[in-house]
């Protein structure tokens, strides 16, 4: 067996050493990296407000996207590009308005919105859930071309949460709120005596065969925004840009002021990333449907 000089031994042993240490480093290094994602998790310090508070358009109004006559491939196996209004999504919501056209402009005459802004804060709710689902949009929506009734934490073709809906109700009944819209949508909202309110409520937004309500409910929801703003000094009946911003983002979120902003949830269709408010600003714009909802 062939003996190893001292000198190299001890060569080798500085060599594996290194490499330990090497070794050590980069560990430690991916622990770092990894230990500032949770703390910066841990303490929202990545969150985007607004889901994406860079992509906030300060107001005036959204500008219209330039019309493409198609959907055009962008690459080989790779998804569509196009406008918004030449997306499949976008033609089966479309044909969906056209059959609810007429319980829109019913609820429009009842609360005095206008249907065009109902369809506005509806849009950007429905295109999102058909991009989020594309087997149930394929395989049962599209076929049929009709909207979609969320039934989980969000309710009904507009999308509203349960607790929004007693909080719209509270506010159509309460003269002191900033939000209440004088006294003409408290009796559209009331119940028969004797019923559950939860489940009633429940049956309201969630029936498939008549949305009424669930456009109602949007309606008193845009009328409490409107009036709260109204009372603020600033007149927002004609700003889908402010007015479905907060249908997405809530009550909460509501603060009067000069310099609104479109935000809320990003939607991502054909190929191109939008607002939730800014999605339904480009329909209200748009020539889309001006028969049935005229500006």
């Amino acid at each position: 067996m062939k003996k190893i000089h001292p000198l190299q031994w001890i060569n080798q042993q500085i060599t594996i050493r290194r490499y330990v240490v090497i070794i050590a480093v980069i560990f430690a290094i991916i622990g770092l990296f990894f230990t500032a994602v949770f703390i910066g998790m841990r303490f929202n310090l990545f969150n985007v407000k607004g889901s994406s508070t860079a992509r906030n358009i300060s107001l005036g109004m959204v500008p219209s996207t330039t019309v493409t006559s198609s959907c055009q491939p962008i690459g080989k196996n790779t998804p569509t590009t196009c406008n918004w209004d030449k997306t499949q999504e976008w033609s089966v919501v479309h044909d969906a308005f056209i059959k609810d056209g007429a319980v829109m402009e019913q609820v429009s005459n009842q609360t005095g919105v206008p249907a065009r802004m109902i369809a506005a804060a509806v849009t950007p709710e429905q295109l999102r859930y058909f991009t989020s689902n594309r087997e149930s949009f394929k395989r049962y929506f599209e076929p049929l071309k009709i909207l979609s009734s969320l039934t989980k934490f969000s309710l009904g073709v507009s999308g509203i949460k349960q607790d929004t809906a007693t909080q719209i109700e509270q506010y159509a009944n309460d003269p002191t709120s900033p939000f209440y819209p004088g006294p003409t949508i408290a009796p559209l909202l009331a119940y028969p005596a004797g019923v559950d309110h939860d489940t009633e409520l429940y049956n309201r937004l969630t029936n498939e065969k008549d949305h009424h309500y669930s456009y109602l409910y949007t309606a008193a929801f845009i009328k409490e925004i409107e009036a709260q703003w109204s009372k603020a000094g600033f007149d927002v009946t004609a700003r889908p840009d402010v007015v479905v911003t907060l249908f997405n983002i809530g009550f909460g979120n509501s603060h009067p002021n000069a310099n609104p902003q479109v935000a809320g949830s990003v939607i991502t269709l054909g190929g191109h990333d939008y607002l939730f408010g800014e999605l339904g600003t480009l329909f209200y714009q748009s020539n889309e449907l001006t028969d049935i909802f005229p500006r």
